[in-house]
């Protein structure tokens, strides 16, 4: 009842009317950059979001893999993390010089100052957090994921939690990504706390 109750709140906040809703027409002055660890849902809530919004939804893996015609894992394999990191950053930046609109980053995007940077020059960082267990139940089945790519990735996974949650806290916003909201509910999550900042959305 308790939860029903929050959730409620949040939808009349957010201007939500129900599952796949046409409520409010929304403003957005400045590109939302969703970062967090992966498996924290920022590819399906950026999706999601940038629906409601009515903007375009862009993803930075998927961005740098159509440049170079190759999977994240390949460039891993193929040239290493740092050159990744390189062309990363190059891509980051340059999504963002385009018009606002939600953009979502690779786990390790935000650990890097230049990222962080480019990110609050040009538009607002939100972290989706989400809880060790949650994450390793979506992604121990995955192997797309060329950091857990050891011999105790379950270990792998907490030491990555535990160097990179101090740096998610330096986004401008956060929303926790709970195992029993849907997508929708923690699209109205975050469309709540993107309101908290005028200047980046408003309800036209």
């Amino acid at each position: 009842m308790e939860r029903r109750s929050r959730l409620k709140d949040i939808n009349t906040l957010s201007g939500a009317t129900g599952p796949g809703v046409t409520g409010p027409i929304y403003r957005l002055r400045r590109s939302v950059v969703l970062v967090g660890m992966m498996g924290s849902g920022k590819t399906a809530i950026g999706r999601a979001l940038a629906l409601r919004l009515g903007v375009a939804f862009r993803d930075s893996d998927a961005e740098l893999e159509t440049a170079a015609n190759a999977t994240i894992a390949e460039i891993f394999a193929r040239d290493g993390e740092p050159f990744f990191r390189d062309r990363e950053a190059e891509v980051i930046a340059r999504l963002l010089r385009a018009t606002p609109a939600v953009l979502s980053t690779g786990g390790g995007a935000f650990m890097a100052e230049r990222n962080r940077m480019a990110i609050s020059a040009r538009g607002v960082s939100l972290w989706l957090d989400a809880d060790l267990e949650t994450l390793w139940d979506r992604v121990r089945t995955k192997d797309t994921r060329p950091l857990l790519r050891t011999a105790n990735p379950r270990a792998t996974l907490d030491e990555l939690y535990r160097k990179r949650v101090p740096i998610y806290r330096l986004a401008d916003l956060s929303v926790a990504t709970l195992p029993q909201y849907s997508i929708d509910e923690t699209t109205n999550l975050v469309i709540a706390a993107l309101l908290t900042r005028s200047d980046v959305l408003e309800k036209t």
